[in-house]
């Protein structure tokens, strides 16, 4: 559903110069599975996740979501994706309700089957409480589940979840773990960003780990852990990126 061919992002930074966000990305992500991308801050999970989305525009190599290429047919690859970020804003004065007609709208549902489809979110999310609230009256954790349920309104067939229980009390990230596993079964592609270790150990078929802008261990959680002799998926992840001793109780 989703390969990385080589994928590369660099801009000019006016105190740095030149810095390569990603370099030479490349990795495949299956039908019915939860990929995960890990990293610490300011690896290129959340550019590697943007350029996917066709937000940004990669400087070298491409990419193919559910067989659209992301440089010459974005258009087509926003067809197929339901993209949530942590730092992407919501009309304020609008309703819950409202945002996910207009989300709707914008990917060409009308009719009965966009209000049947809203409602169905609408219950999935447990959103009905406050679906006629503007969404600037609401709470943080209440705002990231509309934000989620309007990624998922079209029903697409590829997920691209950036920290996607960010905010979330320990319930509604249980839901949404449940969602997550939900869309798997039904074979969903879905591309899942955290820096919550237990989620990702949890939910993620495979992990690729990022860091400095390159791939640098891929595998289920079995295979990183026979490559790296530990148990814990915080453990793995620190031993990845080459940090043991003093250095990893710090950053634990």
């Amino acid at each position: 559903m989703v390969q990385t061919e080589g994928l590369g992002k660099s801009f000019r930074d006016k105190k740095r110069g030149l810095v390569t966000a990603l370099d030479d990305l490349s990795f495949e992500a299956r039908a019915g599975e939860v990929f995960g991308l890990l990293g610490p801050n300011g690896a290129g999970k959340t550019t590697t996740l943007r350029l996917l989305s066709t937000i940004l525009k990669p400087t070298s190599g491409t990419a193919r979501v559910g067989g659209a290429d992301i440089v010459r047919e974005p258009e087509k690859v926003r067809g197929k994706i339901g993209f949530t970020s942590g730092d992407m804003g919501q009309y304020a004065r609008l309703t819950p309700r409202e945002s996910l007609l207009f989300f709707g709208k914008l990917n060409g549902m009308e009719g009965a089957r966009l209000k049947q489809r809203v409602a169905e979110v609408i219950a999935r999310f447990a959103i009905g409480s406050y679906a006629d609230t503007k969404i600037d009256k609401l709470s943080t954790g209440m705002k990231q589940k509309v934000a989620i349920a309007r990624t998922v309104i079209h029903d697409p067939p590829v997920l691209i979840l950036d920290e996607p229980s960010s905010g979330l009390d320990v319930p509604s990230a249980r839901m949404i773990e449940a969602f997550i596993v939900e869309q798997k079964r039904a074979g969903k592609c879905i591309l899942f960003s955290t820096h919550i270790m237990e989620e990702a150990e949890y939910l993620c078929d495979r992990i690729g780990v990022i860091n400095q802008g390159r791939l640098t261990a891929l595998g289920t959680m079995e295979e990183l852990r026979q490559h790296t002799g530990k148990q814990r998926l915080r453990e793995v992840f620190l031993d990845l990126l080459g940090l043991s001793g003093t250095d990893a109780e710090v950053v634990a």
